[in-house]
Order: structure tokens, then C-alpha cells, then sequence
């Protein structure tokens, strides 16, 4: 029997311009006398989705801000109700909507315990048996009984999160809760979670954006765009769908605002004024870069001064800003002796190992002493793909990179 299901599902909210009781009382009155009132159409927060979950599956929810993910979470929690459409829940339902929901300033840390426990639904015997395992993976044993409004933000939400990951129910619907305190909690509520998951077979709904770690903790996930379901498969698949939406909007927001060879640190002394790729000794620039071929990242630039022994690092990065490798120009034995005046600066990598998807070029200047001169991220886009030798559908599901491992199989003896 399926845990949650979700029928064509429609939320509408009606964005009035104003609620005051002088545009109550117009309306009314212009209603009174015939004439008709204007109202803009209603905005659609969720436009008709449906989709199924089973028992024990963790399903992960991404999108854009404003794409009806909360919205989503919030009507399956019954904090509200669908416009259209039908949304079933079987079991019992702990919505983690929000990490210390109902914390009160004045009350101890241990009181915020017995009421924030009690609003999701634990009985007074069940918090008190569940006491000391909350505040020592809060990591508050010093100052559980200390007001609340003493405590550091950091404080108040590892003690949310314990509370709230403490509720035994059938079906977890959790907003945004692994990113809470600092990276080492982080890894701790993340270990939880993944304990929950394995161990107590929990059915999960995860809304966060965060998407590398719903990536690895979901066995499905659903991408939600303006209100819609755009696609509900596999995470990698899922995935690189969301990263390929992301990449165009911000590659457009660079064209409108000049910023595709903007750096981030400019001294003044460089100017590039060209990145280009090439594949697999290619003689034309492309977006296009062959999987296991040979790649080629070719710069333009003008030294306006001399800069001696200078270090180039050319490295690639996700849309999301993951840093998948880079190579310093001064591992040679023969070291550039100066750049000065226009320069062509050409590296080429013999095997592109990257997994098939979208990444860009940076690309740093810095001195002899190490002193940053020039530094660039986003700066060419490429993406990379697999040609007829490769059956990309045979690919690992999961990395960045594509390992040119050599394979034996042999029995022993």
C-alpha cells in the first residue's frame, strides 16, 4: 500500500493588492451598484501534480525558490489544503517543516524540549524518556537548563533538530533541516538522517537545496518548476536536469549583464579577453567536449606590465561550484621566464575524464611570490558527452569523474 499519493494536485492563492478595509469597502460598494471589479488571476503555487510514494522510500524534492516546494511539504503536513486534487497519507506523519517551531525565549532549554516536543506530537512519558539522548546529541548538557534566549541561533537549532528527529512516525516530511549549524553538525544531523533511512526503513520527503546531498541520501527525486512536476526520476538523472535549467538562467543573466570574462579579483596588470575550447585537436572552438578525448582550454590575455615567473592555474567547476580539478602551469621543469604585452596561452588535457554533463573554465594569474594578479570562474562553458564508442546509459550513476580503470577478470590458480 502506498504511503503517499498525490492526485492532481492544484494550489491557488489569490494575490489581492490590497486587504485594507478601504479597498474591502470599494469593492463591496462597486459590487453593490453592478459594475464589476477587476482581480488578477490566481497565482498557481502547485499546477496539477501527482506522483506516488512507496514505503520506505526517501524522495527528494528540488527547485528554483518559489517553485512550490513548501507549498508542497505544507499541504502534505495538513497545514493547508489543496485547491484541486486529492493528497492521501498512510501512517502516522511527523512534518519537520520548520527547526524549533514554537521555541519560547524565556523558558530553559529543557522546557523548550517538552514543548516543542509535544507540538509534534510526543506525550510528556515518551519526551522524558527521550531527554538525555536529545540534549547530548544537541550537545547542550552545559546549558539545558539555561533560558533560551541566552543561547546562541547555532544552540537553538541543534537543539530543534534533536527534538524534532527524536518524533517515530511512519512518514518524515522534512524542509531544509540538514543545513543547520555549523559543517560539523551538518555531518551529524546527516549521519541521522541517513540512520533513520537505513535502519527504521522511514518513508521521507526531503525539500532542500542542498542538491548533491539529496542526491546521495534519496533513492528518487522530483524537480518542481513554477508550480510543476518537470521531471520525477532517478537523483543523478534528476539532477543534472536541475544543473542544466540552472546553468542557462545564469548564463543568460551573464549575457544581459557583461559579466562572462568579469574576474573576481583584478589587479589591472592582465586583461583576458578570449576563453575558448577545443576537442580532441579540433581547429574551431565548441561547447561540445568528447569524453576521453582530448580537450584543449585556450586563453587570450594582455600583460599591461612585465610580470616575471609567472604561475596560470586552469581548473573546471560545476554550476554549483564544485572544484573538479585544476593544473598549475609551474609543475613544468621549464618555467614561463615573463609574460608581457598579448599573449596566447594554450593547455590541453590528454583525456577529458569528467563525467558527461555541464562545467566551466577558471582560470588564475598570480606572480613569483604568489600574489594574485587575475582570478575568473564561470568564465566558458562546456559540456561534456560520450560518443558512439561509450553507452553513456552504462555509466555510473554517481561522481563527477569517469575513472580510465583497466578491467581483468581471471580464475585463481
Amino acid at each position: 500500500m502506498r504511503a503517499i499519493e498525490l492526485d492532481h494536485v492544484t494550489k491557488e492563492y489569490h494575490l489581492s493588492p490590497s486587504n485594507s478595509l478601504k479597498a474591502t469597502v470599494s469593492s463591496g460598494m462597486a459590487r453593490l451598484f453592478g459594475r464589476t471589479t477587476t482581480h488578477a488571476p490566481p497565482f498557481k503555487a502547485l499546477d496539477d501534480v501527482s506522483f506516488c510514494v512507496e514505503p520506505g522510500e526517501v524522495v527528494g524534492i528540488i527547485g528554483r525558490n518559489g517553485a512550490g516546494k513548501s507549498t508542497l511539504l505544507k499541504m502534505l503536513a495538513h497545514v493547508t489544503q489543496p485547491t484541486r486534487g486529492k493528497v492521501a497519507i498512510r501512517g502516522s506523519v511527523a512534518p519537520l517543516i520548520e527547526v524549533g517551531a514554537g521555541f519560547v525565549g524565556d523558558l530553559t532549554g529543557r522546557e523548550n524540549v517538552y514543548v516543542n516536543a509535544a507540538i509534534l506530537g510526543l506525550s510528556r512519558s515518551e519526551i522524558s524518556r527521550k531527554m538525555d539522548e536529545i540534549v547530548a546529541f544537541a550537545e547542550l548538557e552545559q546549558f539545558i537548563d539555561t533560558p533560551l534566549k541566552r543561547y546562541s541561533s547555532g544552540m537553538a537549532v541543534r537543539l530543534g533538530f534533536a527534538v524534532a528527529t527524536s518524533v517515530d512516525a511512519d512518514v518524515l516530511i522534512i524542509d531544509e533541516v540538514l543545513a543547520v549549524g555549523d559543517l560539523d553538525f551538518q555531518k551529524k544531523c546527516f549521519d541521522r538522517m541517513e540512520d533513520i533511512i537505513k535502519q527504521k526503513n522511514k518513508t521521507l520527503l526531503i525539500v532542500g537545496h542542498n542538491v548533491r546531498q539529496l542526491e546521495r541520501i534519496s533513492t528518487r527525486m522530483i524537480l518542481l518548476d513554477k508550480g510543476k512536476l518537470v521531471l520525477d526520476d532517478l537523483p543523478a538523472r534528476v539532477c543534472n536536469l536541475y544543473f542544466e535549467r540552472m546553468s542557462r538562467t545564469s548564463d543568460e543573466r551573464a549575457v544581459t549583464e557583461n559579466r562572462n570574462l568579469r574576474p573576481l579579483n583584478d589587479s589591472g596588470e592582465i586583461e583576458v579577453t578570449t576563453v575558448e575550447v577545443f576537442s580532441d585537436g579540433a581547429s574551431t572552438p565548441t561547447d561540445d567536449v568528447v569524453l576521453h578525448k582530448a580537450m584543449s582550454v585556450r586563453v587570450h590575455f594582455t600583460a599591461h606590465r612585465r610580470i616575471a615567473f609567472p604561475e596560470v592555474i586552469i581548473g573546471f567547476h560545476t554550476n554549483d561550484f564544485v572544484y573538479v580539478g585544476s593544473a598549475s602551469s609551474t609543475v613544468r621543469r621549464e618555467r614561463e621566464q615573463a609574460f608581457e604585452g598579448a599573449q596566447v596561452l594554450q593547455c590541453t588535457l590528454p583525456d577529458m575524464v569528467l563525467r558527461p554533463g555541464i562545467y566551466y573554465v577558471r582560470l588564475v594569474f598570480s606572480d613569483q611570490f604568489h600574489r594574485l594578479i587575475w582570478y575568473g570562474e564561470s568564465l566558458r562553458k562546456f559540456r561534456v558527452v560520450a560518443d558512439e564508442a561509450i553507452d553513456s546509459a552504462k555509466l555510473p550513476e554517481r561522481g563527477l569523474v569517469d575513472l580510465p580503470i583497466a578491467w581483468t577478470f581471471r580464475s585463481p590458480g
